[in-house]
């Protein structure tokens, strides 16, 4: 009943059906060419009338139905055809109508399977029922069989467009869920390490303030410079782009070790400061690279850092030591946003994070290098 008031209220068909399923419907016709060639009471005309206008919700209904429900809609326009088969040859559209209607079913055997049992039935009706059983049978299975095939390749297809939508929406989701993450990320290690050198800066400062003024104005504008790059970067982040690549990252880095009063020994190749990365690799790089020093400067109580970026059997290698007194070997690190978004950055660009306490912290960043032609280097 709920499907019928669905059909009342419209629209009668799916609407990716377009107008086709209307212009099928006027294959009904064929019942009228009975009374070109003979006389017809008006009784039967009223009562062609009445399974007509029985037989369009059935039909319409079928265009929303599956399963069960359309099996009976199937065997309903069956009971029309077999009903009117005595007393009209072409009855046998109905069967036409039936055999569409195994489309249907959903894709598998039953669709074939109740297709065979539509031409059954047609053919027992034919020679059982009506008056010339051979040109009965000429509707069911000169154009049944082919709009019955048509109609269940058609809803193999149907049911493919909508799973393929259904995959494409989840991969939708999935790349929305990504990018959140992404940025997530990227705010975290990003505003981690700008704050914490704000910080650093701001108190120095404060100690400056009574003994060295010109000192502390220079410490002020450092924290100005820092917080406009900080808000640089974070609309930068946003979109996905660094215009300061490794380079940029660097030079922030010798800047929060020295404000921190960290001693820095740095070996990086020349390529590394240089915009000759590619641009994916670089970002890892770059973002690692902040981290990695963030947590020297915020957790390690060091008092010397060792920065190694060089290349290494076609991957690019960043390496970050530290001597601080919090770790000792044997030690666990704990797992934090910072270390788990380093992982699986390096993870999406095909490398590994090496994590591990010696003499305080050491960081391993793996990743491999590709050329031009996407062979690694």
């Amino acid at each position: 009943m709920e499907r019928f008031k669905r059909v009342l209220a419209g629209p009668w068909v799916p609407a990716d059906m377009g107008k086709l399923p209307y212009l099928w419907a006027t294959s009904l016709a064929f019942l009228l060419f009975k009374y070109f060639y003979s006389e017809v009471s008006a009784l039967e005309l009223a009562m062609l009338g009445l399974s007509v206008a029985l037989f369009l919700p059935l039909y319409l209904v079928s265009f929303w139905t599956g399963g069960r429900n359309a099996v009976l809609c199937i065997l309903g326009a069956c009971v029309f055809g077999m009903l009117w088969a005595p007393h009209n040859n072409g009855a046998g559209t109905f069967f036409i109508f039936a055999a569409g209607m195994c489309g249907r079913l959903a894709p598998g055997r039953n669709a074939p399977r109740m297709l065979i049992l539509v031409l059954g039935l047609a053919t027992a009706t034919g020679y059982l029922l009506a008056e010339n059983g051979p040109s009965f049978l000429l509707a069911p299975w000169a154009v049944g069989l082919s709009v019955g095939v048509a109609s269940i390749m058609e809803g193999g297809l149907r049911a493919s467009r909508k799973q393929l939508l259904r995959k494409q929406e989840e991969v939708e989701h999935i790349a929305r869920i990504a990018e959140r993450e992404r940025i997530s990320r990227d705010l975290h290690d990003l505003l981690g390490h700008s704050l914490s050198l704000i910080a650093l800066k701001a108190e120095l400062a404060g100690k400056l303030a009574g003994r060295d003024v010109d000192a502390c104005k220079r410490e002020i504008a450092d924290i100005e410079a820092s917080a406009r790059r900080a808000l640089a970067e974070v609309r930068t982040a946003v979109t996905g782009y660094r215009d300061s690549g490794l380079p940029g990252a660097l030079a922030s880095a010798r800047a929060s070790l020295a404000a921190a009063g960290v001693a820095l020994h740095e070996e990086v190749q020349p390529q590394f400061q240089q915009n000759v990365l590619p641009p994916a690799l670089e970002h890892v790089l770059a973002l690692t690279l902040r981290e990695a020093v963030t947590n020297v400067v915020r957790h390690a109580g060091a008092s010397r850092c060792t920065l190694r970026l060089a290349l290494e059997e076609g991957s690019a290698v960043l390496r970050v030591t530290d001597d601080g007194d919090r770790l000792r070997a044997g030690d666990e690190v704990r797992v934090g946003n910072g270390l788990t978004g380093m992982r699986e950055r390096a993870v999406s660009a095909g490398g590994r994070l090496v994590v591990s306490v010696e003499n305080g912290l050491r960081l391993e960043l793996r990743l491999p290098v590709k050329d031009r032609e996407g062979e690694t280097a």
